[in-house]
């Protein structure tokens, strides 16, 4: 996939030739109407298999803040091609985008990208993901240590104090988050005398199928002596519980998520996965969309904090929100934030389970 990525030189051509086909295949585009802020923000978003998230919830909240402010905007997936991300770009800033928000799917084609953007005096947010090397004037996420905090914390408590052996499944390597959350809980889990780490991997583009390989071999050869299992985010841990129930060794290992999914959430009540962290969406959306706005209109963005990007060698100003941490005793606060909904959360054999936990 990165050895995909156009040269830039070449770019130009390819994005008028693609256009038309774009279109074709299904590129959901979005127009609002133009407020008093002059301009167009484009939005790219990486794939739709990593995460439901992106087209779930990232797209209409963006679309939503963008339409109350009144601005024009474009959002686009790249479906997880990075070709497709740079054609996308090419063709979003001939089309006169002002502004371009990013979420990369790796950072030598999200910074490739970002430079082109920089050469036509656009600037460019880093969205929920920083891009390595990258040239971005801002970055909004959530702060993906403490994240990976409380991923480690969580596991912890459902460990309690005994000693246990433990197996990390990390993100994709091409991730920057995925370095940042096993950052995060490393920092807390490897202070913990009695704990071992039995075998540590990292899951290949985030992807469940390669998780559950990669655990199937972790327990074989761990023979079945794992405790605990640090699962980066709720598709990992759904594929650890596959295994585990192939094993009928589900509820007896401690496993854990990240992204409150419903598929996570379910697990949860089941009793398969001991907590996921929730991050609300809709606050990053909001906070992405409003920093937009600010430089459509020519304005300085208000931050709270910089993240390091040691290899840009540079602090980029942020804008950092705080986890939330969800077992069966909080789960209720996903359903009434309105970021999963009751009905498909507690659908059939869930609605005893939900009632129990006190959402319905």
């Amino acid at each position: 996939m990165r050895k995909g990525i156009l040269r830039l030189a070449a770019a130009s051509a390819a994005a008028a030739l693609s256009l038309t086909s774009l279109a074709a295949c299904g590129d959901d585009s979005e127009g609002g109407s133009t407020g008093a802020a002059e301009g167009k923000i484009g939005v790219i978003l990486p794939d739709t298999t990593s995460s439901d998230r992106y087209e779930s919830f990232d797209r209409p909240y963006l679309a939503e803040a963008f339409k109350a402010a009144g601005v024009e905007y474009d959002i686009q997936n790249a479906e997880g091609s990075a070709q497709r991300f740079q054609t996308i770009a090419e063709q979003m800033l001939t089309n006169g985008v002002t502004v371009l928000i990013v979420d990369g799917i790796d950072s030598n084609s999200a910074a490739a990208v970002q430079r082109l953007a920089q050469n036509r005096g656009v600037p460019t947010i880093d969205y929920d993901r920083l891009t390595l090397g990258g040239v971005s004037d801002y970055y909004v996420s959530f702060d993906n240590v403490k994240v990976g905090e409380a991923l480690g914390k969580g596991l912890q408590e459902c460990l309690g104090g005994e000693a246990a052996n433990i197996a990390y499944l990390n993100g994709a390597p091409t991730d920057n988050n995925a370095t940042l959350f096993a950052q995060g809980y490393h920092g807390v889990l490897d202070k913990v005398s009695n704990y071992k780490k039995v075998a540590e991997q990292a899951v290949p583009d985030w992807k469940a199928e390669n998780a559950a390989t990669i655990f199937e071999q972790m327990w074989t050869e761990q023979k079945g002596e794992i405790d605990g299992v640090l699962a980066a985010n709720d598709g990992i841990g759904n594929a650890v519980i596959s295994i585990l129930k192939k094993n009928k060794a589900a509820g007896d290992v401690a496993v854990t998520g990240q992204d409150a999914t419903v598929q996570g959430l379910q697990n949860i009540l089941d009793g398969n996965q001991c907590m996921t962290v929730y991050k609300p969406i809709k606050q990053e959306a909001d906070a992405a969309a409003k920093l937009a706005v600010s430089l459509l209109k020519g304005e300085k963005g208000e931050t709270n904090g910089s993240v390091n990007d040691p290899k840009g060698k540079r602090d980029v100003p942020s804008v950092l929100l705080e986890p939330v941490t969800v077992t069966k005793e909080n789960i209720k606060k996903v359903v009434d934030d309105g970021f999963v909904k009751a009905e498909e959360l507690c659908a059939g054999a869930y609605a005893q389970k939900c009632k129990d936990a006190g959402v319905q």
